[in-house]
């Protein structure tokens, strides 16, 4: 079995992003130290029902998400590792993230995170446009932005993620290269790159549909995708992931369990896990339901999926695909007794002569236009 990962997921915000469809709500110090009392609850609680030997598993990532994970107290931030330590057995050399919010932390705080374990900080940049910051509904500035990743490595963080959108409502090539410019000046060691999504239901879906901000261009977009490789590949990122890079040896480790069927347990409400064989599970979204849930000594899972063995070789195919190295055709044939070539011969026929894949001995992966169109290419496989 493969080492798990921890996800823990935190839903406070200051403010809430325009775009923004996750399980979040406002900030309040009542709330937060309630909802970390649930977590740290859920947490010790985790198969305390079976043999404690049996069932202690070897933990080499911990992700907090989020949300603003940054707006959590060191005292509540220890209070959550403890737990964790009590139920896994976490490596010490375990990769351990942080999302941070440009403006959230000070040095003082900074410093306090990474004596407790936090070696890696997720942070997000999303843009260094200051008007395309406020349409967003973020509630930084550029300014923040630099100071707060100065202040990250000052308190010693040398493993930043920056989270950089594309695709915004008016942003043009020219300013996309601006905010290139400016994140390649800081060289922080990956990029999480991702073209705007819009939701049903957010601020931003109202104000398209209401003629307030316009439809994002979906072929600048795409033109977007290809400058950003292209420069961060002559800064010395490697593109490792559809729609992450980084310098050689940072590629986020916790994400690469979700792509590689990596066991993982997610805490928190609207946490999702794997067992890293055939169940999923999630739990409440709600996050005040999600407290009382716990409060009351039950189980916040509310949904679990069994997966066929269809299933099993779909996800295979397409989260392996994520990975730019591609993915094992052998492999694939020893776990399932199955020749994908065989099984979808048309279909890789079809996308290898539209460019959008490539099949070099053992290795099946996504080209760089297969990466841009890569949701056509997995609904094949689904």
């Amino acid at each position: 079995m493969k080492n798990a990962g921890i996800y823990i997921h935190i839903p406070f915000c200051r403010s809430r992003c325009s775009y923004c469809d996750f399980a979040t709500g406002m900030y309040s110090a009542p709330a937060a130290e309630r909802y970390v009392a649930s977590l740290a609850k859920e947490i010790s609680s985790w198969r305390v029902d079976e043999d404690l030997d049996a069932q202690i598993e070897n933990v080499d990532t911990i992700y907090f998400g989020g949300g603003t994970p940054s707006l959590l107290t060191p005292a509540q931030l220890k209070t959550l590792l403890d737990a964790v330590k009590t139920r896994f057995r976490v490596s010490a050399a375990t990769e351990v993230t942080m999302e941070i919010n440009p403006g959230t932390v000070t040095p003082e705080t900074l410093a306090e995170f990474r004596r407790l374990g936090i070696n890696r900080a997720s942070f997000g940049a999303q843009t260094f446009d200051d008007g395309e910051l406020a349409r967003l509904g973020r509630s930084h500035n550029s300014d923040d932005t630099r100071r707060t990743f100065r202040y990250l490595r000052d308190a010693g963080f040398d493993n930043v993620s920056f989270d950089l959108i594309a695709g915004l409502p008016g942003q043009t090539v020219a300013g996309w290269q601006q905010n290139l410019d400016e994140a390649f000046s800081l060289m922080p060691e990956h990029l999480s790159f991702y073209l705007l999504e819009v939701h049903e239901g957010t601020p931003l879906w109202n104000h398209i549909k209401s003629g307030i901000q316009p439809v994002p261009d979906e072929d600048l977009a795409a033109e977007m995708y290809e400058v950003m490789l292209d420069r961060a590949t002559d800064a010395g990122y490697e593109h490792y992931e559809i729609s992450n890079l980084s310098l050689p040896g940072y590629e986020s480790r916790h994400n690469t369990k979700y792509w590689t069927g990596a066991p993982y347990y997610g805490f928190g409400c609207s946490a999702h896990s794997y067992d890293g064989l055939d169940q999923r599970w999630a739990n409440e979204r709600d996050l005040t339901r999600y407290m009382e849930i716990v409060e009351q000594n039950d189980s916040p899972v509310v949904t679990t999926i069994k997966l066929t063995a269809e299933d099993r070789r779909a996800e295979a195919v397409f989260l392996g695909l994520r990975m730019m190295r591609g993915f094992s055709l052998n492999n694939y044939q020893r776990e399932f007794g199955a020749d994908l070539r065989e099984n979808h011969e048309k279909d890789l026929s079809r996308f290898i002569e539209a460019g959008l894949i490539e099949c070099g001995g053992d290795l099946l992966k996504l080209t760089r236009a297969g990466a841009l169109l890569s949701n056509e290419v997995f609904a094949a496989f689904v």
